[in-house]
């Protein structure tokens, strides 16, 4: 018997720009109560980075050109852990990837070092992120199919922003709302509840 209630599904497609919400208990540590932003999504695969996973450090102690750059750096993901990548608002940033409206991948790395020195871009307009999370084709619309991955299409990228890491993964279940709203009070380990 198939119970509806533990059917995450919620029938959205993956897409650039949407949000993959993780199950309340995935079993895989790297993706536990985790939000991610696909970047990129077609026949080939997927790609994207885990929003609410903050490092220990910010960018001035990973690279000796940005020792006044205050910017904190994600953990992105499982995969090739030893790249960095961002993500930010900034339409005319040379090389930038477009995900969707008013926001963007990747890019000239040093001009928007600059910019960051410069105060020319907000630190709060920019993420940065150690690794990524990927998928080979056909993967991703697997695990969704399995119920592991909700997916959610936000309003504006202001949400990605501007929520706290420590807030995401209940905030995006909560926006949701129905029955994803109920998910976000899950315990961590029911065995305590």
């Amino acid at each position: 018997m198939n119970n509806i209630y533990f059917n995450y599904n919620n029938n959205l497609k993956p897409s650039n720009g949407c949000l993959l919400v993780s199950e309340p208990h995935l079993p895989d540590a790297n993706f536990d109560r985790t939000v991610i932003l696909l970047c990129k999504h077609d026949d080939e695969g997927s790609f994207g980075f885990v929003l609410n996973r903050p490092s220990k450090v910010k960018i001035k102690d990973i690279l000796k050109d940005a020792e006044s750059i205050e910017v904190p750096v994600y953990i992105g993901g499982p995969v090739e852990q030893n790249t960095l990548h961002f993500i930010h608002k900034d339409d005319s940033l040379a090389g930038a990837e477009y995900v969707i409206d008013n926001l963007y991948w990747g890019g000239n790395f040093d001009l928007m070092l600059s910019w960051l020195h410069d105060k020319m871009v907000k630190d709060e307009d920019v993420r940065f992120f150690l690794g990524y999370s990927g998928w080979a084709s056909g993967q991703l619309s697997d695990e969704i199919e399995e119920s592991s991955w909700m997916v959610f299409k936000p309003d504006n990228t202001d949400f990605i922003f501007e929520t706290s890491p420590e807030n995401m993964w209940k905030a995006v279940l909560k926006k949701m709302g129905g029955r994803f709203s109920m998910y976000a009070k899950y315990p961590e380990d029911p065995r305590l509840n």
